[in-house]
């Protein structure tokens, strides 16, 4: 069986994803070595060491989900929603904050986000269910009030934390699994509405119960205008644009950022591009973002491979958690949109975000090998049909 994995699973997914993680690695040292010191007041290699354990950790993960038949992923899922429905309430009794939100738990010597956690849970959960419902999948009632019920519970848990970056993801993976599932334009419109008003009611009781303070609303008036403001609500922003404009096509070297010397509070979590811009330079961010690009187009391309439609909105989820979570990221690093604290996948630093997304990618490389294994097996059968006297036709 791992013979057969190995030989059938797609080699164009894992390697960009073994890129973007030593290049993250490589990264996560360069950004964080002065913060490390002046503000943690530990050694210069602190956070890439953690980044190093976590890598080493969700490599194993990422090895045993690949191992594992993607198939016996509904009967876990049940285990798994009470266990992310646990921990999330877990952070409101014993989390802590950090960045103004309430988002963190602390077990042992490591911090854990589990809401993190929660964008696979729901692709899992929205691509099963909405995978059996396929004869009513136009019915809304009987296909969608369920688990658009789940997901906005979920979403509740998770924007009055407030984790707006991450309620974010969920909310827009939700709407890209339904509406590849195969509903109706008008049907989608429809849910798409009811969802809209279901947000707003959610960040609405947000303000009211004081959830969203005023350095949270500064960081909307400040991806307006960040100039009118450079030294408050603006500062982040103005140092990133900085930071991505000193660097040019080929930046000033690896290690060699100014910006990374305090002027970017996050240089190795949210503005990690902004510093890959100002040491690399344009080629450098064009390689992250070709590699991100590629992987996703190659996850995108299984799902069109794919005959089973749990396998294929797998994929398409863990697709748009991987481009909506880039865009978002980009996105607030220059001005598009406001400041989450949302992540670059797989090159931040971040334990929780990694081991989602390494065990997303074993789940589609596990995928990957049955949708090449049956594509070879009835390629094979067609050609023992076609042509019944040639022996050399071999099995696996």
């Amino acid at each position: 069986m791992v013979k057969k994995i190995f030989r059938h699973f797609d080699y164009s997914i894992v390697i960009p994803v073994l890129l973007l993680c030593a290049v993250g690695l490589v990264m996560v040292y360069s950004s964080s070595m002065i913060v490390s010191i002046t503000r943690y007041h530990t050694s210069s290699d602190f956070f890439y060491n953690r980044q190093k354990m976590w890598l080493a950790f969700t490599l194993v993960l990422f090895i045993l989900t690949m191992l594992t038949p993607y198939k016996l992923y509904p009967k876990i899922l049940p285990y798994a929603i009470l266990g992310i429905f646990v921990l999330l309430l877990l952070v409101f009794v014993m989390g802590h904050t950090s960045n103004n939100a309430q988002s963190w738990l602390q077990l042992g010597g490591a911090n854990m986000q589990p809401a993190e956690y929660a964008k696979l849970v729901v692709i899992l959960y929205l691509s099963y269910v909405l995978s059996k419902r396929q004869e009513y999948i136009d019915n809304i009632k009987k296909a969608f009030f369920g688990p658009m019920g789940l997901v906005f519970l979920i979403l509740g848990f998770v924007a009055i934390q407030p984790d707006l970056g991450t309620g974010s993801i969920i909310f827009a993976i939700a709407v890209t699994i339904m509406l590849c599932s195969g509903i109706s334009k008008k049907t989608f419109f429809r849910m798409l509405a009811l969802g809209i008003i279901l947000l707003t009611v959610i960040i609405t009781i947000g303000f009211f119960t004081g959830q969203f303070t005023t350095n949270r609303i500064g960081r909307f008036t400040g991806a307006s205008d960040p100039f009118a403001n450079a030294q408050g609500t603006g500062y982040q922003l103005v140092n990133s644009y900085l930071a991505i404009g000193t660097g040019g096509l080929k930046g000033l070297g690896l290690g060699e950022s100014v910006q990374k010397y305090g002027y970017l509070p996050e240089p190795h979590t949210d503005f990690i591009m902004a510093i890959i811009a100002e040491e690399l330079g344009f080629f450098g961010v064009m390689l992250v973002l070709g590699l991100l690009g590629f992987l996703i187009f190659r996850i995108l391309m299984l799902a069109k491979k794919s005959q089973d439609p749990f396998a294929s909105m797998i994929c398409i989820g863990v697709a748009s958690m991987i481009g909506i979570q880039t865009g978002i990221n980009l996105g607030g690093l220059t001005g598009l949109i406001p400041i989450t604290g949302v992540t670059l996948p797989f090159i931040s630093y971040g334990g929780s975000s990694l081991l989602t997304l390494m065990v997303s990618m074993g789940i589609i490389v596990n995928i990957s090998f049955f949708v090449n294994y049956q594509n070879k097996k009835q390629k094979n059968t067609e050609n023992i049909v076609l042509h019944p006297n040639n022996t050399s036709t071999t099995s696996d």
